[in-house]
Formats: structure tokens, C-alpha cells, sequence
């Protein structure tokens, strides 16, 4: 038997869309859809196109020049680089963010796409397809986080500035707090607290070094006499009086410390008993020179003393203060090591 006739179609290149069906097409996409003949100059925009910008469809010409019309004076320059780009072939491919005018002249973030999808024979475009799609709100919404990250950023940088002034105060309290905690309220001098610790560092440094290391002990002459007859006031003032005068006489890296009472002590790194011992008389002579507290000459008792090797703290305070009580058992303002 031979074949049977085919009922179907006969096979062959199926037909290609004719310029109206693909229109009626493009009429039913909601997003604005243009088709632009470059040979003839007329562009072809669906009505979600118009109605995207607030027109009535097909209220404009269907030309290039309404396109170029709508495009955002700012935007213009960049969008027209790009679209020559990719005429030329110079990118891949044609996409695009820029605001458009709308009819109420506000304007409008669209995403613009492109595709040539036929040229002519010397290579220049025959005809373009592309669409316009709205994308205000996505622009609204990364402007919206922008500005949030914006002001977290500024919250965080406040908030880091603060803090950072927070604890410059907190440093500086603490500094305060440590200047006090280690220091005379009386004279404003070191105290004991800080005299044994700096003595404690200075022994250890001299036996580290093989460095010498000197101590003068001060005591007030018959001073609870000043206290008994003129008052604490009187007594103070003389403390300080001594304190300023010491002051004049030790180098910025000694020590004057408040031992106690009306008893101070200098601590002298590197400097032997015969510089100690000069200082000292130093001193002495700075306070003969000061005139008189009402009925009393303010005068000094000393002792000096230089580190023995391996000597601690407390053996070399000891013989400090031994040397001290001998001036005063040889008749008060003198020194003795």
C-alpha cells in the first residue's frame, strides 16, 4: 500500500510576525514597550509607555525626539553616551537607570532596555526593540536605606565621638584620682603612698644598673612648739613654706615626698653621697635665707645616705633615719650621713 496524503500543514520556515499583530502584542504589556524603525524615524510605544508617564496613549509623536524630550537634563549626557555605545557596538548591551518627565512634570526612575535586532548592510541600525520599566519605587526605597545607613553612620560616629569623650574624662578623672591618691593634700607633694613606690623602682634599678642612688630625711626643728603656740594655721603655712623652698633647691628628676608629720624625704637617682650631701646644704642654706614665722626660724634637721650594693628599701630609709637622729642629737639644723 502506499502512503496516505498528509491532512497537516505542509513543513516548512513558519511565517514571521506581521508589524500589526506584534504591536497588538506589545498593546498588551503592561510595562512601556517601543519599537523604533531607525531607517524611517518612527517609533512605536505601547500604551503602558504613556500610561507609565501619565499620558493618554499615543498622545505624543512617535518619534525619537519624544523620547530624547522626557530624559532628565542631568541624565541626558550619560544615557546618550551609553545608547551610542551600543549602536556602535562599542558594549554588549543596552541598559540604562535615568529619570523621565512625566506629563505632571515631576519625573519618574525607569530602567530602560534595548536590543538591535536587525542592521543594515553597512552595519548601521535597521530597527531596535527595547522597554521602559518603572523602577521609582526600588529608587525610593535604596534612597530611603541610604539615608537610614546615613544616619546610623552619623549615629555611630556620634555616639563613637561621645564615647571617645566619655573616656577622655574617664582617663583624666582617673589621672586626677591617681594624682591624689599620690599626693600630700597639705603641699601638694608626693605622699608616703607614692615615696615608698618610687623608692621600691629606684632600688631596683640602681641594683640593676650598678647605679648610685641617694636619700635625704628632712625633719622640721622643734615644731610642735608652732603648733602648741600659734595654732595648726601657723603650723601649715610653715610646712608649705619649707615644701616651696626645698622645691627651688632638687632637680625635675628627684623625688620630694612627705614622709610624715613635719618630716620629708628627697629621693635622688644617680647621684652618690657627696652630691646628696651638697644638696642638702643646699637646701639648709635656701631656708636660713627665709625670714622668720613670728617668734620661730623655721631650720631643718638632715640625714643622707647613699645605696649600698644590694641594700633593700627599708635597710636604706632605715640608716637614712638613723643619720637624721644624730643631727638633732648634735644640736638641730645640721646634716649628718
Amino acid at each position: 500500500m502506499g502512503n496516505a496524503p498528509s491532512t497537516g500543514p505542509a513543513p516548512g520556515r513558519p511565517e514571521e510576525l506581521d508589524q500589526t499583530t506584534l504591536h497588538t502584542l506589545m498593546d498588551l504589556v503592561s510595562d512601556g514597550i517601543w519599537d523604533w524603525n531607525a531607517n524611517t524615524g518612527y517609533v512605536y510605544r505601547n500604551p503602558g509607555w504613556y500610561e507609565m508617564l501619565g499620558y493618554a496613549p499615543h498622545a505624543l509623536e512617535n518619534t525619537v525626539l519624544t523620547w530624547e524630550s522626557v530624559i532628565h537634563p542631568d541624565d541626558y549626557p550619560r544615557v546618550m553616551a551609553h545608547f551610542d555605545d551600543y549602536l556602535h557596538q562599542r558594549t554588549p548591551r543596552y541598559r540604562i537607570e535615568y529619570r523621565c518627565r512625566t506629563r505632571e512634570g515631576d519625573y519618574l526612575w525607569i530602567e530602560d532596555r534595548g536590543h538591535v535586532v536587525a542592521r543594515n548592510a553597512d552595519g548601521s541600525v535597521a530597527r531596535m526593540i527595547g522597554a521602559h520599566r518603572n523602577i521609582e519605587d526600588r529608587k525610593r526605597q535604596l534612597a530611603q536605606l541610604e539615608l537610614r545607613n546615613q544616619s546610623l553612620e552619623t549615629l555611630v560616629e556620634e555616639r563613637t565621638r561621645e564615647l571617645s569623650q566619655v573616656n577622655q574624662q574617664l582617663q583624666a578623672q582617673l589621672e586626677q584620682n591617681r594624682r591624689l591618691a599620690e599626693s600630700d593634700a597639705l603641699t601638694s607633694i608626693a605622699n608616703r603612698y607614692r615615696l615608698e613606690k618610687v623608692l621600691q623602682q629606684e632600688c631596683e634599678r640602681a641594683q640593676r644598673f650598678r647605679q648610685p642612688l641617694a636619700l635625704i630625711t628632712m625633719d622640721v626643728d622643734d615644731f610642735k612648739p608652732i603648733n602648741d603656740q600659734h595654732g595648726h594655721a601657723l603650723g601649715d603655712a610653715a610646712l608649705i613654706r619649707v615644701v616651696q623652698s626645698i622645691q627651688g633647691c632638687v632637680r625635675d628628676t628627684d623625688l620630694l615626698a612627705r614622709w610624715g608629720g613635719d618630716e620629708f624625704m628627697v629621693v635622688l637617682p644617680g647621684t652618690g653621697l657627696d652630691a646628696a650631701m651638697a644638696m642638702a646644704q643646699t637646701i639648709r642654706h635656701a631656708l636660713l635665707a627665709l625670714p622668720a614665722m613670728g617668734d620661730f626660724k623655721v631650720t631643718l634637721s638632715f640625714g643622707v645616705v647613699e645605696r649600698r650594693e644590694g641594700e633593700q628599701q627599708a635597710d636604706l630609709v632605715g640608716r637614712a633615719d638613723q643619720a637624721l637622729y644624730r643631727s638633732k642629737a648634735a644640736g638641730k639644723n645640721m646634716i649628718s650621713d
